[in-house]
């Protein structure tokens, strides 16, 4: 009988700052921004999540913070300046899968992570957390996972993922099945791995990521950790279309169906 491989999960409590410190060693974390028009959150998740660990003055777990500035028509770009961020800014189009490409040729790190800017409720314990399986146990990929509350509700956003995204992999690629946010931007990964996978175009690099380090390490190489409770703006139903159209035909693409008209 074919065993589903199972992704590997951790609880919230299971990487400790000092644990993770002393696995680092002397390779760098890069913390990396992909951010367009958030103006309003991006010094509260820098603030947060980043300068506690920063080497200049915080735990010196993270060595770099890039923010990409993905064509804002806001002041993103001089607000995470001022919080400490070295911007790195594309031309207005707004593609998150090129805006990540551009973090990971900016950052010069060993590891590098990826954290959403849209973030209300950021902490320090995002990048810890995120970073320890890559450090202490050699997972190759780790994703976020999290409640994300809509509506003044405990749960039920996600629409996308749990719509969309969820019962696709469950069809297509099922070895992948037990990863609860296969579209979340909380992710780290060695930079050999990112270097070696790529990164789909627009919104459908998340599940990209996912698919590929499945078909080139294998689905045990990929671990998720719980960060709690996620919360950032829920956009309108009709906002979500391009996100799912771009998750949509990478999935199909990796699963081999590449006659898809455009929209």
């Amino acid at each position: 009988m074919w065993v589903v491989p199972s992704v590997r999960t951790y609880g919230a409590e299971h990487f400790g700052l000092q644990a993770v410190l002393e696995a680092k060693g002397l390779r760098r974390v890069s913390v990396c921004l992909p951010a367009r028009d958030e103006e309003r959150t991006v010094a509260r998740v820098i603030e947060a999540s980043i300068l506690p660990h920063l080497s200049d003055g915080g735990s010196g777990l993270v060595d770099e913070l890039v923010v990409v500035d993905d064509g804002s028509s806001d002041a993103t770009a001089s607000i995470a300046r001022q919080a400490g961020a070295r911007v790195v800014t594309r031309r207005p189009g707004g593609d998150k899968g090129a805006a990540m490409a551009d973090a990971l040729e900016a950052a010069e790190g060993d590891v590098v992570v990826f954290l959403d800017a849209d973030v209300e409720n950021a902490n320090p314990d995002f990048v810890p957390r995120l970073v320890g399986p890559l450090l202490v146990d050699e997972a190759v990929l780790v994703k976020g996972f999290y409640e994300r509350p809509i509506n003044g509700q405990p749960s039920g956003g996600g629409r996308v993922t749990e719509l969309l995204a969820r019962p696709l992999i469950e069809l297509l690629f099922p070895q992948l099945a037990g990863v609860r946010q296969p579209l979340a931007g909380e992710t780290a990964a060695h930079r050999w791995v990112f270097e070696k996978v790529g990164f789909a175009p627009g919104y459908g690099v998340e599940i990209g990521l996912l698919i590929d380090v499945a078909r080139d390490f294998g689905a045990e190489s990929i671990a998720q950790v719980d960060l709690g409770v996620r919360v950032h703006r829920n956009r309108p139903l009709a906002e979500l279309r391009p996100q799912a159209d771009d998750v949509l035909r990478t999935a199909l693409g990796r699963a081999g169906i590449t006659d898809i008209p455009p929209v």
